[in-house]
């Protein structure tokens, strides 16, 4: 994915006012992490380029003891995080918090920041429900019942429509159900490492200014409602260093034929054949070895990291998110039809309320909706209250209609079900159905 810059006039500090205590999750860009990932790489087994030499460092292995430079044919793609020296040269960069660890004692001076939170929407004000009670869904008859099921039958391939042509309605069990549905839609921003060959362009480093923070960075907003993630390259906060895969060599040692250019023939069982040229294999012309497919013979290949470049440019990557949370109730039935068709049955609309933060219903007349709403907000507010910025809220409240059709077919007693105001159908058992393990919703 290309990369967007992100113009310096950007970069401008963040409010006083929006500095928050020690102690809330926030992703923000960080110097820490890298910090620790590296001290912990440097423990284990780390290879880092350290003014253009290359230093291998083993667990238990003296930083000071130089060693060769190591085969990189089974080296991991994986980058390394930038040498510490390196960090310091972006102040820019604050502390990122996991859980309630801080980064303090390496950077006493870092200071922890939060989303810029926005203003509530009004008060919710007294409803006259009465109105939005009185509102009638339209009744199923027995001929829009019928008319369903022959539809859905003409639908499957594997479902007779001789059935639902020549059956008996014996009943029509109806119920209006009430679906409360809050949908928050939030924005989210964390920042990574990571790098792309350097091809001696210019480079927006430290030197020439200060890295924004992570929520001073202006971008265009998505639709409201409708998720995007996009990444973007935070300005002022690239470096340039050797490529960790190939040690600034730009070719690295072919892997299949560890540097020799050939490989040992297949056809032949990897045997030298020097038996009269009549029988010799046809493969290797009775060389025993074959010119090796992966580097064609060169022994080597251009580094896939850096694309023979043989530097990279490491940069923040500000990543964002926007995240559509979705909140769900269906108020209690007494039928067989299962929940998850009900959540996803269109409905009509009751009531809708939309602002940048929703106020519970604390006074709807189905109690269990009024006590659904208190729960969905809660829940969305201590869920993205400390990792994420809300942007715009929607509860609605819809009546879906439901409706059991038990039928005589053939001497049997069978039943279906129709949902939604499109008249969805789900068949419980059909007495003509051709194939075996069709069970269709």
């Amino acid at each position: 994915m290309a990369h967007e810059t992100v113009g310096s006039n950007l970069s401008q500090a963040m409010e006083p006012g929006a500095i928050r205590p020690h102690g809330r999750h926030m992703d923000v860009v960080t110097c820490c992490h890298i910090t620790s990932h590296l001290r912990v790489k440097m423990r284990m087994e780390t290879r880092f380029s350290d003014v253009g030499n290359c230093i291998h460092l083993s667990a238990g292995q003296s930083p000071g003891k130089r060693v060769g430079v190591m085969d990189l044919s089974f080296e991991a793609e994986s980058p390394l995080a930038p040498p510490a020296e390196l960090l310091e040269r972006l102040p820019s960069c604050d502390c990122l918090l996991q859980g309630d660890r801080c980064c303090r004692s390496w950077n006493p001076g870092c200071q922890i920041f939060f989303p810029p939170s926005e203003a509530p929407g009004r008060p919710q004000e007294q409803r006259c429900w009465s109105s939005f009670l009185e509102h009638r869904v339209p009744v199923v008859t027995e001929e829009v019942a019928r008319e369903a099921l022959l539809s859905f039958v003409d639908s499957k391939c594997c479902y007779g429509s001789a059935a639902a042509g020549d059956l008996v309605i014996l009943e029509l069990k109806q119920q209006v159900l009430r679906r409360y549905r809050l949908e928050t839609f939030s924005e989210s921003r964390i920042s990574e490492w990571t790098f792309q060959p350097f091809t001696n362009h210019s480079v927006d480093g430290p030197q020439r200014g200060t890295s924004p923070r992570l929520w001073d960075i202006k971008v265009q907003v998505p639709p409201m409602f409708q998720e995007d993630t996009r990444k973007f390259q935070v300005p002022h906060s690239s470096l340039v260093k050797e490529c960790h895969r190939c040690h600034g060599h730009g070719r690295y040692k072919c892997s299949s034929c560890h540097g020799a250019g050939t490989v040992r023939c297949p056809s032949c069982s990897r045997a030298k054949r020097r038996a009269r040229p009549a029988r010799r294999c046809q493969m290797c012309s009775g060389s025993g070895r074959q010119r090796c497919s992966t580097c064609s013979g060169r022994g080597n290949k251009t580094c896939a990291t850096c694309k023979g470049e043989k530097k990279l440019l490491h940069f923040l990557q500000l990543v964002i998110v926007w995240k559509n949370s979705l909140f769900e109730f269906v108020s209690e039935h007494q039928l067989d039809c299962p929940g998850d068709l009900l959540a996803k049955a269109r409905g009509e609309t009751l009531f809708k309320d939309e602002n940048t933060m929703v106020y519970p219903i604390v006074d709807f007349p189905l109690r269990e909706i009024s006590l659904a709403s208190q729960r969905g907000i809660a829940e969305h507010s201590a869920a993205l209250a400390s990792r994420a910025r809300v942007l715009q809220q929607r509860q609605t409240i819809e009546l879906v209609p439901l409706t059991e059709v038990r039928y005589w077919y053939q001497g049997k007693t069978y039943v279906y079900y129709i949902y939604g105001t499109d008249h969805k159908v789900y068949v419980v058992d059909y007495p003509e159905r051709y194939c075996c393990g069709c069970t269709i919703i």
